[in-house]
């Protein structure tokens, strides 16, 4: 990723903000004439662009990254330490959440309007042991075609295994998957070239429909979650970097923010996929068979920006309908969310199908939703790009402890 495509996102960024404010306070006529047949078409090209690499890309990378890691006792220790810290950081970002929603109270502005959220459905959401279950593909076909990324991931560690069981016997297939995995970071490379585009598309689109019509209690919402966003980032994420990395947090956030600004542009984690894992490699220095095997494990489990989203809009949803949460509920809340996260799809607005289950289990009106779908867009903007942090964070930690562990290795052997 070079400097100036960077420069390219982030101009994007904001000039697409500009024009939608603009087109919505000024000209919404105008908007409602441009929105259809410019900015929606340039952000849909871009996602569906980015979009067909995920599976192949997610496939490839996990079958490299088993492989690579050859020894399955080292796959068994990286696998852990990734789950363990994807779950730990997720309960520490409901947690926050919840914290500062409490603090702050979004939901007890007077003039909020229940009513709001009326008409509003949603799909509902697997059970968590069913979605545990169907791990294992009974067709991988079937699970490619359908972008099942659980039982994708779990078939291609399967390939992996028996890559490095084989040896010799596979070498010609391992090669093959190394030079599709190739062919696929080459197309990500010509991807992003329509980036700028795509992501002044997807913002224009954004903020013309949004505007500033949201009440003071949604905008209120807004904040909370946002801040909950950037303390998350900082204390849980620079924490890791820090002390578990040994690095520097603002060199970490730094280099890996064209990731970043992509992600908040698609709301995807797995659409940010090839990027994110390009960006790790080069400039984070995270090695290749770990970046392979943790990042996307982590777009599909590891969703703290979106845990977040759900503690602060269960307290506000709450508060909006007058109910009080007990202790026992809210520990439920955040146990739900964190188990809900596991084989959920990293693409936009799955936060609200989770949402809808965490409301369901704490008993809360699911039409609360409906209150918030109208900023949840922006929201899951910059929810997506905590995530992805969250799985570099976790790749480069754990890459960083496996180079340690083999430099004690090698100076007990001499």
């Amino acid at each position: 990723m070079k400097f100036n495509l960077t420069t390219k996102i982030i101009t994007a960024l904001i000039l697409g903000a500009v024009v939608g404010l603009i087109l919505n306070i000024f000209a919404k006529d105008l908007f409602d004439i441009l929105d259809p047949y410019l900015f929606t078409p340039l952000g849909k090209i871009f996602l569906n662009l980015i979009s067909m690499l995920v599976v192949p890309i997610v496939f490839l990378s996990i079958v490299l990254g088993s492989a690579g890691l050859g020894d399955p006792k080292k796959l068994g220790r990286i696998g852990l330490k990734t789950i363990v810290y994807f779950l730990l950081t997720t309960c520490i970002a409901i947690v926050i959440g919840l914290t500062l929603a409490y603090i702050i109270d979004p939901g007890l502005v007077e003039g909020i309007d229940a009513s709001q959220s009326e008409g509003f459905k949603t799909e509902e959401a697997p059970p968590v042991g069913e979605t545990l279950m169907n791990i294992i593909p009974k067709n991988p076909l079937t699970a490619m075609t359908e972008g099942n990324m659980l039982q994708i991931i779990a078939f291609a560690i399967f390939i992996g295994f028996g890559l490095t069981a084989l040896g010799e016997k596979t070498k010609g297939i391992l090669k093959l998957v190394e030079q599709g995995n190739d062919l696929m970071m080459y197309l990500v490379t010509l991807v992003m070239k329509f980036a700028p585009y795509g992501t002044f598309g997807l913002i224009a689109s954004a903020i013309g429909s949004q505007g500033s019509s949201a009440l003071k209690a949604m905008w209120l919402y807004f904040v909370v979650v946002l801040a909950a966003l950037i303390v998350h980032a900082i204390i849980t994420y620079g924490g890791t970097i820090f002390l578990l990395a040994k690095k520097n947090p603002i060199w970490f956030f730094k280099n890996f923010s064209p990731a970043m600004s992509v992600g908040f542009s698609t709301s995807s984690s797995n659409a940010t996929l090839p990027i994110s894992m390009d960006v790790a490699q080069q400039r984070l220095g995270v090695s290749k068979s770990v970046s392979s095997f943790v990042q996307p494990l982590g777009a599909t489990i590891n969703m703290d920006g979106t845990a977040i989203m759900q503690g602060v809009a269960t307290v506000f949803i709450s508060q909006v309908y007058n109910v009080d949460l007990s202790m026992e509920q809210l520990i439920t809340v955040v146990l739900t969310a964190v188990l809900a996260s596991i084989g959920t799809a990293g693409v936009p607005g799955v936060g609200l199908i989770l949402l809808a289950m965490v409301l369901s289990s704490v008993n809360l009106p699911v039409e609360g939703i409906g209150l918030i779908l109208g900023i949840d867009r922006l929201l899951d903007m910059a929810r997506t790009s905590i995530n992805i942090s969250g799985d570099a964070a976790c790749a480069l930690f754990v890459s960083e402890s496996e180079k340690k562990r083999t430099i004690k290795i090698q100076r007990g052997e001499s």
